[in-house]
């Protein structure tokens, strides 16, 4: 068909030749040249090859600016030829600011042309300034000169330039302006007005970069005093331009480049009012700008002391706990170079000016100074922010870990413990824990080992138990006395007096009681303070965990540790109750159940005795009621609480321990009876503490937290729904089939499946995000495999009302792709419910959307998630190349859950063609069907053999809307052909390719295909509708008429109306095409081949 051949060259000749005839721009006429444009020329040449030039450019430019704008200082006669004034000089260095307009951003030498034009501006200046100074010194107004002239005349011809439509001539002309702003100290009053509205209009530009540029202009128009501005003038360009600085400041925080936000971080004036938003960027989305912040702004921002107490703390906390290490590390060297030297600084120049020395460089550490640590530590507040997870304790050890010379220097005599203040008890702590952690590291080299120093430091534990002893009797006074009425101390005080014992317990903690003296000086002193009803709740915690250590680690010390507790509680419940209290009360309140707590008949003596004592005690005082009923309530939570701390630090088996028996019988369960709810919830704890360690009283008490969690306010929800995700992890037995009826379901399944469904679906934050938690806890352990539960956990995911609980969506961000890419099958469980998940998400949206409240063009404003993006974060959760196989790598090629995305297409295509689905939905699964993986021998023939047929009834089905999605369709057809072909080929134990046939069943006709080439992995790239005319889609159009030219044998063709479906395959020879009813294609040539999108 050579017709058809000449009728293409024709048409790229036509093409060609419209594009030769494109008309040429016209440059204007700029006159003859010149020796003084021959000057500048080579000036600004010689100036853009290399930034070392430039001084020597410089010079020579401002010789040929002083011949034509100054007389000479010669009378002799001029050898040039050519005379030149100022306007000659300005026109022509314009001329070279309008070449480099053009220049595009990543050409070095445009940078470099700027930077030489900003430089020379600034010495052109302060030359001129210095020759009118010589004329007359009093004048305090500067006068024009030469050089302001050419800077007006250059900036008033770039002001047009700054809306250009090319963003080149934009960004090359905003990057100008600003630096000949930050290269000169004074600027025309008209014209700085006029280029701050041209800047504040150039922050919101589409162009990062032009928006970079200026911002780093404005910064430096932002310092200037706006109150100067006339009150009455009500121009709108002057109320345009008002408020520069808190444009900048909105910029700051909203502004989608994390390069313009560190350039106004680092740039903008550093105020009282700016302060602030400057140190808002400890929170910033981009590591840079935050490392920025804590590396070169805070540095700079002298004294931290200036800094509130607040804003001290939030920076510690936000820098030692970010995401990068970089931000950590700088962090870290921030509190131990800078704020330790800031507070060492007055100490370090009074003992100089003591010794006469001679002061030292600012650049030199001041020495070790225990009174500048006490400071910092002081500074930081650390009675609030050196507890258990506070932020003081990492950064006492990122100090003891930079500042070796304090390590060295610190020291522990008797005199240290006379008085020991809460900054002085952190220290030790702190110490006492950086040598002993770290000390097994071996990474510190100094010239004892770290392990050694602490024991040679700190006092044996013997005296330390003295001093413990010492500072627990402080504790108890001062808290007497805060409470008593005589007294009226500040609380404080006990505070800090509080605080000190936390620390030597902490340190305590770490010792090794092998020293028998000093083992039983300990024990005793834990002995007698757990006794003590004045204790605080914190630091009985601490005694019960060092008594434990105290006891013994085997099993016999755990029971006499079980032993000493309940001794305990027996003395503190006597000493709250027995002034005043007759033996029968104490009895009731504390003994108000037996062992034989389930009995009615005990249960119809206990409510008898209760009716007898109200009678007998009618005409009692109701105020000694009340006295009464309050300690009966601080007794029980007292006793509690130590019964809660000897649970959480013992191990053995609760039947087993007779303390334990004893302990559960007369004081758990009373408390859990209560009607108090403190009580009733301390009980609970207690109770779900208890059933970690028996399996019978787990199995027994788990409906009892189920009913609880039905009909309990929400913090008892909470607490609930703790205890039973701990009892279901620690007795995974219990959600198992009996052995008696295994077909039957375990009878504690269903309520636990429910009560987890309705935490979800609760409107209080704190039980849904703890009800994800423990979801997230029993789906990763493999207690539940319920796909209605990890469907529901992806919508809550993804839902818009989770927004507003960040504690949620966190701890589902972290579970979703772990709990998929841990196992297979739980990659293949989403995977069959990706599907709905979509489907719901779009019902959601479009109800939304729907809402009068809810402005369509927020999209997503209100924290609902793109359907787009939920469909490609399932894609992502399901990629077989991301699952761990059995030896816990991720597999090549996606081995270990190969079968994962092959599952989601055929869900995908089941939804396509069997149900009506929206336009959006449609778009989205098509998009998702366009991102899968599948690889080559991970699914059996039969399934792929599903597959094909699905795709060839979407395809006649016509259910892609558009050209992509048939394409889609198409590439997905061809790869399983090919991999269908590999998996027969194997099974028949090889041959070549022109032998290998398919099976294809479509209704109730059969058809054969034969498969030509080797097997390869399908990849199908994901494509979005509005690129259909890209050049991807020709490259895509030409590889499928290849493919489908290379299965026909001598010119015959499959092509059809709808696609690539297929409606006729070659015989087994190969020689034609026949379609279902019989009748023959007819060749054609591979020229008039139609498009696959038909």
């Amino acid at each position: 068909m050579p017709g058809r051949v000449a009728s293409g060259t024709a048409a790229r000749t036509s093409r060609r030749t419209t594009r030769t005839a494109s008309p040429t721009p016209s440059i204007p006429d700029e006159g003859e040249s010149s020796s003084l444009r021959r000057a500048v020329c080579a000036t600004f040449a010689d100036a853009q090859r290399s930034t070392a030039a430039h001084r020597k450019a410089i010079i020579s430019l401002r010789k040929v600016q002083e011949a034509c704008c100054y007389e000479p200082v010669s009378n002799k006669k001029s050898k040039q030829t050519e005379d030149f004034d100022e306007e000659d000089f300005n026109r022509e260095v314009v001329r070279c600011v309008l070449r480099i307009l053009p220049v595009k951003k990543a050409e070095g030498v445009g940078d470099r042309a700027v930077r030489f034009l900003g430089t020379f501006l600034n010495v052109a200046s302060g030359k001129d300034n210095e020759i009118v100074g010589q004329g007359d010194p009093d004048d305090t107004v500067l006068p024009e000169t030469p050089t302001s002239r050419l800077t007006t005349q250059i900036l008033t011809t770039l002001l047009p330039l700054l809306q250009a439509k090319d963003k080149a001539i934009r960004y090359r002309t905003t990057q100008i302006t600003s630096h000949v702003i930050n290269s000169l100290d004074t600027l025309d009053d008209g014209l700085f007005h006029q280029l701050r509205l041209a800047l504040l209009k150039r922050i919101h530009d589409k162009e990062a970069t032009v928006r970079l540029q200026a911002v780093y202009g404005l910064g430096r128009l932002a310092a200037e005093v706006e109150d100067n501005e006339e009150k009455d003038d009500s121009d709108s360009e002057d109320d345009a331009a008002a408020g520069v600085l808190g444009k900048l400041l909105n910029v700051l925080q909203n502004d989608p480049s994390a390069e313009v936000r560190r350039n106004l971080l680092l740039n903008l004036p550093l105020t009282k009012e700016v302060l602030p938003y400057l140190l808002e960027r400890a929170r910033d989305a981009d590591a840079t700008t935050r490392r920025a912040l804590y590396a070169r702004l805070l540095p700079a921002l002298g004294d931290f002391r200036h800094l509130s107490l607040t804003h001290r703390e939030k920076l510690l906390r936000w820098g030692l706990r970010d995401r990068d290490d970089k931000v950590r590390d700088a962090t870290a060297k921030l509190f131990r170079d800078r704020w330790i030297e800031d507070c060492a600084a007055l100490p370090a120049a009074q003992a100089e000016q003591e010794d006469g020395a001679a002061p030292k460089p600012a650049d030199q550490a001041a020495p070790p100074s225990l009174d500048a640590l006490l400071e910092l530590l002081e500074r930081i507040d650390v009675v609030n922010s050196g507890g258990e997870g506070g932020i003081a304790l990492i950064a006492m050890k990122e100090f003891w870990h930079g500042r070796p010379d304090y390590l060295e220097y610190v020291s522990f005599p008797e005199s240290f413990w006379d008085d020991l203040s809460p900054e002085l008890a952190f220290v030790a702590r702190t110490f006492n824990d950086y040598c002993r952690s770290e000390g097994k590291t071996g990474g510190y080299t100094g010239p004892l080992s770290l392990e050694t120093m602490v024991e040679e430091k700190l006092p044996e534990v013997t005296r330390f138990g003295f001093l413990l002893e010492r500072e627990i009797k402080r504790l108890i006074e001062t808290t007497i006395n805060t409470f008593s009425e005589e007294e009226d101390l500040d609380d404080e005080e006990l505070a800090h007096r509080e605080f000190v014992v936390e620390q030597m317990l902490h340190t305590a903690i770490t010792f090794d009681y092998s020293d028998e003296v000093g083992r039983r000086k300990m024990f005793g002193l834990m002995r007698e303070s757990l006794a003590l009803p004045d204790l605080p709740e914190e630091v009985t915690r601490l005694v019960v965990e060092v008594l434990r250590l105290v006891c013994g680690e085997d099993a016999k010390g755990e029971r006499e540790f079980c032993g000493v507790v309940l001794e305990a509680i027996a003395e503190v419940h006597d000493t709250i109750m027995g002034e005043g209290d007759d033996a029968d009360s104490t009895s009731e309140s504390f003994h108000s159940a037996t062992s034989n707590f389930d009995g009615e008949d005990d249960d119809t003596i206990i409510v008898e005795q209760k009716k007898a004592k109200k009678a007998a005690k009618g005409e009692s005082n109701p105020e000694a009621e009340n006295e009464k009923a309050v300690r009966e309530i601080m007794v029980n939570m007292k006793c509690l609480h130590i019964a809660l701390c000897m649970l959480q630090n013992v191990q053995c088996d609760l039947e087993e321990n007779v303390h334990l028996v004893t302990m559960l019988n007369n004081l758990v369960v009373p408390a859990v009876r209560s009607q108090e709810a403190p009580i009733r919830e301390r009980g609970l704890m207690c109770l779900g503490l208890c059933c970690l360690l028996g399996k019978n009283l787990a199995d027994e008490n788990l409906t009892l937290f189920i009913h609880c969690f039905s009909k309990g306010h929400p913090a008892l929800q909470t607490i609930c729904l703790q205890i039973i995700t701990d009892i279901l992890v620690t007795h995974p037995t219990l959600l198992k089939p009996s052995p008696t009826t295994p077909s039957e379901d375990s009878p504690h399944l269903r309520p636990v499946l429910k009560a987890y469904t309705k935490s979800l679906k609760s409107p209080n934050a704190s039980v849904s995000s703890t009800g994800a938690l423990a979801l997230s806890k029993t789906f990763l352990s493999h207690l539940l495999t319920d796909s209605d539960l990890l469907k529901q956990l992806v919508l809550a995911y993804f839902d818009a009302e989770s927004a507003a609980n960040p504690h949620l969506r966190q701890t589902l961000a972290y579970f979703l792709p772990v709990y998929c890419h841990s196992r297979a099958e739980n990659a293949e469980r989403m995977a069959e419910i990706a599907t709905a998940v979509v489907a719901k998400c779009v019902t959601l949206r479009e109800a939304l959307l729907d809402d009068a409240e809810v402005e369509a063009e927020g999209d997503g404003a209100d924290g609902m998630v793109k359907v787009g993006v939920v469909g490609s974060m399932l894609c992502d959760w399901t990629d077989p190349r991301k699952i761990l196989g059995a030896n816990g790598q991720v597999s090549e090629g996606g081995s270990a859950g190969g079968r994962t995305h092959y599952a989601l297409a055929e869900s995908i295509l089941e939804r396509l063609v069997t149900t009506n689905v929206t336009k959006e939905e449609r778009k989205v699964l098509f998009a998702m069907l366009g991102r899968l993986y599948f690889p080559p021998g991970a699914c059996a023939a039969e399934s792929l053999k599903t597959l094909l047929e699905l795709a060839t009834e979407a395809v006649d089905g016509r259910v892609a809307p558009d050209a992509v999605s048939r394409n889609v369709l198409t590439k997905l057809q061809n790869g399983w052909l090919k991999l269908i072909g590999d998996v027969m080929t194997a099974e028949r134990g090889g041959g070549g390719a022109e032998e290998t046939m398919v099976a294809l069943s479509s209704g109730e006709d059969e058809e054969d295909v034969t498969e030509v080439g080797d097997a390869t992995t399908v990849t199908v790239a994901a494509t979005e509708a509005e690129d259909e005319d890209d050049t991807s889609q020709i490259d895509v159009d030409e590889q499928l008429q290849r493919e489908m030219r290379d299965t026909t044998i001598g010119g015959a063709t499959m092509t059809n109306t709808t696609g690539f479906g297929l409606t006729g395959i070659p015989d087994a020879e190969g020689t034609r095409i026949e379609e279902a009813d019989g009748e023959e294609y007819t060749e054609v040539e591979d020229s008039e081949m139609m498009d696959v999108d038909g």
